[in-house]
Parts: C-alpha cells; structure tokens; sequence
C-alpha cells in the first residue's frame, strides 16, 4: 500500500451486492478504502494557516487554482472545502476567498493526513 493510504481504514467486502463484480475479476473478496472523516478548521486552526486572498473571476475552477498552487489538480476540493464552496456555481465574480499556501499543513488541518 503507498504511503497515501496508509492511514485509511482497509474494509473486505464479500456482499452479494459485489458478487457480478468480483466474479468478472475472479476474486473472492474486495477491499476498499474507508472514506476519511472530514472536518471543518475552527477559527484558531485556520489563523495558523498561511492563505493567499484571492478574488473569483470569470472562468475560474478550483482545479486551475490547485493546479496553480499546488501543481496538482486534484487538490481542488481542498480550496473548495476550505471556502465552504462544493462547486464553481456557489462562487460569484467577485467573491474573495482564500487559498491555503502549504497542502501538507491545509490537509493536516482539515484532518486528512
């Protein structure tokens, strides 16, 4: 397993609902990964956090702003997250929001590493 699951919960599942699934595969059991427990930062979380300000434009993703910040799109919900923004669609033009300057402590404190 790679250093990124390590703290992830293994669970073997052999339901009857997989059954089609691990019969294609040949397998008996599948494992899957638990899903993390998140957390919201409380204020004196977030103070220990560097942001940078930012100002939403037209035609802004969180990808684009993970893959500007962090070099890696796939952190985009950890902009969305931190701003309380599921989606694109719950920003405007003009809405400030903040981006986490170091992923390593952002996903330390939203309680995923």
């Amino acid at each position: 397993m790679s250093a990124r699951y390590s703290n992830y919960t293994l669970f073997i599942n052999n339901t009857k609902h997989y059954l089609p699934l691990r019969a294609k595969r040949g397998l008996k059991t599948i494992t899957h990964y638990g899903t993390p427990r998140l957390r919201n930062p409380n204020p004196t979380e977030r103070s220990r956090l560097a942001t940078d300000a930012y100002i939403w434009k037209y035609g802004d993703r969180f990808y684009k702003l993970a893959d500007k910040y962090y070099k890696d799109v796939r952190f985009w919900w950890v902009i969305a997250w931190y701003n309380s923004a599921p989606t694109e669609a719950s920003l405007i033009t003009g809405d400030a929001i903040e981006i986490p300057i170091n992923l390593e402590q952002a996903l330390k404190v939203l309680g995923v590493a």
